[in-house]
C-alpha cells in the first residue's frame, strides 16, 4: 500500500527474539502507522452518524494485515536491489537472514487473510478496494520502479487507497468527498516520495531505480515538482466541501498546516542539500496527520 512506500524512521527492536523481529520488519511497522491514521481518518469521514468502534477495529485490522502482506512481498520481490542499496542492504530477506520462500509464504498469508477479514467482518466493497491496492502496487509499481520515473504518479494510486478502503469500511460506498479525501493524499505522496528519491538518489541509481528524469541531474525539476505539488495539495485541502469541512477553523488549520509544509517544500527549492530534502520528508510525515485531523475536527 502507498503510503507504505518509504517513510523514514528509527526501528526499535521491541525485545523481540532476532527471528520474530525479522518477521516484523518485513511489514514495515513504521509505515503501517501512516496507514492506520489515514483509514481511520476516512472510516470516520465516511459516515460519522453512524460511527462504531467494532467497525473501525475491524476495517483497520485486515487494513493492516493487507498492508504488511504488500510490504512484505514487496521485500521478497526486490530483494536483489535491496542488496545493493545502503538504505536497504539490511532488510530481513536482502541480509539473508530470511530465506525468501519463507518471506513470500508470510506475505501471501497476511495478504489472503486480510482480505478474507475484511470481506467478512466489514465489507465486500472494503476488500475489494485492498486487494486491488496490494495487486497494483506489486505488479505495477513495484516493476515499473525499473523503468520510469513516472512510476512515483502509478504508485501514488494505491499508495492513497487506505483513504477509500476506510471510507468504504463504513458506508460501503464511495462519493465525491471521498474523492476529495483521496485526492489530498494522492498529491501529499509527490513532495515526500520525491524528496526521499532526491535524498537517496545514488542509492536509487546503484540498484537500477530509475525515480527521477535522467534529464534532471542537478534536481531542479524534481524540486519545482515537490513545490508544484505542495501547492496544488494546499488548494485541494481549502477546497469547498473538502471532506464536507468548512469554516474558518477549518480553514485556518488547513492554511496553517499548508505553510508549515510550503516552508520545507520553498527550502528544498531553493537549497538542493540532502538535509533540505529529509527536512521535508519530516515535514510531510508531521503535516499529513494534521490535516486528517482539521478534517476530522471541523467536519460539518
Amino acid at each position: 500500500m502507498a503510503s507504505a512506500r518509504g517513510v523514514i524512521s528509527k526501528k526499535s527492536n521491541l525485545g523481540l527474539s532476532p527471528r520474530i523481529r525479522d518477521y516484523y520488519e518485513l511489514t514495515k511497522p513504521e509505515v503501517n502507522l501512516l496507514i492506520l491514521i489515514t483509514t481511520s481518518a476516512g472510516y470516520y469521514l465516511g459516515n460519522p452518524s453512524s460511527f462504531h468502534f467494532s467497525g473501525l477495529a475491524n476495517t483497520l485490522i485486515g487494513t493492516l494485515l493487507v498492508a504488511s502482506g504488500t510490504a512484505t512481498l514487496n521485500q521478497f520481490m526486490e530483494r536483489s536491489y535491496d542488496a545493493q542499496m545502503r538504505r536497504t542492504s539490511n532488510r530481513p530477506v536482502a541480509s539473508g537472514r530470511l530465506a525468501p520462500r519463507n518471506a513470500c509464504a508470510f506475505g501471501v498469508l497476511l495478504s489472503v487473510v486480510g482480505g478474507l477479514y475484511l470481506w467478512l467482518t466489514v465489507n465486500p466493497l472494503a476488500a475489494a478496494l485492498a486487494i486491488s491496492t496490494l495487486l497494483s502496487y506489486l505488479l505495477i509499481y513495484t516493476p515499473l520502479k525499473r523503468v520510469t520515473p513516472l512510476c512515483t504518479l502509478l504508485g501514488s494510486i494505491p499508495g492513497a487507497m487506505p483513504t477509500l478502503i476506510g471510507w468504504a469500511g463504513a458506508s460501503a460506498s464511495l462519493n465525491r468527498q471521498a474523492g476529495v479525501l483521496f485526492a489530498v493524499l494522492f498529491l501529499w505522496q509527490f513532495p515526500h516520495f520525491l524528496a526521499i528519491a532526491l535524498m537517496y538518489r545514488e542509492d536509487y541509481e546503484r540498484a537500477g531505480y530509475k525515480m527521477l528524469p535522467a534529464f534532471d541531474v542537478e534536481g531542479r525539476f524534481t524540486r519545482a515538482e515537490i513545490l508544484a505539488f505542495t501547492v496544488g495539495l494546499m488548494l485541494v485541502t481549502v477546497f469547498p466541501g473538502a471532506g464536507k469541512a468548512a469554516g474558518v477553523p477549518y480553514l485556518v488549520a488547513m492554511l496553517g498546516a499548508g505553510a508549515f509544509f510550503l516552508y520545507y517544500s520553498g527550502k528544498l527549492a531553493l537549497a538542493s542539500s540532502r538535509n533540505a530534502a529529509r527536512h521535508l520528508v519530516h515535514a510531510s510525515v508531521a503535516y499529513l496527520p494534521m490535516a486528517l485531523l482539521a478534517m476530522v475536527v471541523f467536519r460539518r
